[in-house]
């Protein structure tokens, strides 16, 4: 695997669940394209649940269907918050938020220094919903992504961080869903556009996280480039480029005393 070295992950003992709750804070456009950020306060919930075929944890909430050394086949997903009108789309349906979900193949590329160092290329395909009012299916998206993850990062005992990077690619009826304009909803500043599908830019990612005794912190920031998208050209288009960030701390509540045996 891309003459990497394999060495099989080492294990430990862990609660089989932990429940938290925090505060942290994100920023971020309100869609890829817009001129528009927002800053807003969040709830961080923390949740940790090691199961056999479910697990929730540091890479999200996954069940897993096949989970070999080499391999895993989970099924994962995706929300994405409610987005306000944005002054590109005035007088336009409102976007509204998201559910994702949909299956995830990680391949686990390198794993050395007894899990210290790790690459897996993660393909995530995933259908994508709306989740107020009716329910409206709003097409594909696929990120397949090459992700980095560094335990003890720059020589801090306990911090982990992971950097990624990949193309992104949506089906016509997503981008038509963020970035066509209709002909009734034409204006001399903003003409009639129909977006098709294919290559929506490239992503970069950082995450930065601790747990310590009875504390979880994490910070990440995200940004996409989106020249060369095919709906590069829209007039909801005002930026080419997406950005995110946000922090969150959580403080552990309870445990499991039931112990389980998971992968470092």
């Amino acid at each position: 695997m891309i003459g990497c070295v394999q060495s099989r992950a080492e294990t430990r003992q862990a609660p089989l669940w932990e429940f938290g709750l925090g505060i942290g804070a994100t920023a971020f456009q309100d869609y890829p394209g817009s001129d528009t950020t927002r800053v807003y306060p969040i709830p961080v919930p923390y949740f940790v649940y090691n199961g056999t075929f479910l697990r929730a944890d540091k890479n999200g909430v996954r069940g897993l269907l096949i989970n070999q050394d080499w391999v895993e086949l989970n099924i994962s997903g995706d929300i994405n918050a409610v987005v306000p009108h944005d002054t590109a789309r005035y007088g336009m349906p409102e976007l509204r938020p998201t559910l994702e979900l949909g299956p995830a193949v990680y391949f686990h590329l390198m794993n050395r220094d007894s899990g210290r160092l790790k690459l897996d290329l993660q393909v995530p395909i995933r259908a994508a919903f709306t989740i107020s009012g009716s329910p409206q299916s709003i097409g594909w998206i696929g990120d397949p992504r090459l992700v980095l993850k560094i335990k003890d990062t720059f020589g801090m005992h306990g911090w982990e961080s992971e950097f990624g990077s990949g193309p992104m690619f949506i089906d016509k009826k997503y981008s038509d869903y963020y970035y066509s304009v209709a002909p009734q909803y034409a204006t001399a500043s903003r003409p009639a556009y129909t977006a098709p599908g294919g290559y929506s830019g490239t992503q970069f990612g950082i995450t930065l996280r601790k747990r310590f005794s009875s504390v979880w912190f994490g910070a990440y920031v995200h940004y996409d480039t989106l020249r060369g998208a095919v709906f590069q050209d829209s007039p909801l288009v005002e930026r080419n480029y997406d950005w995110s960030a946000g922090f969150g701390l959580a403080w552990i509540l309870g445990r499991s005393t039931h112990l389980v045996e998971v992968t470092n």
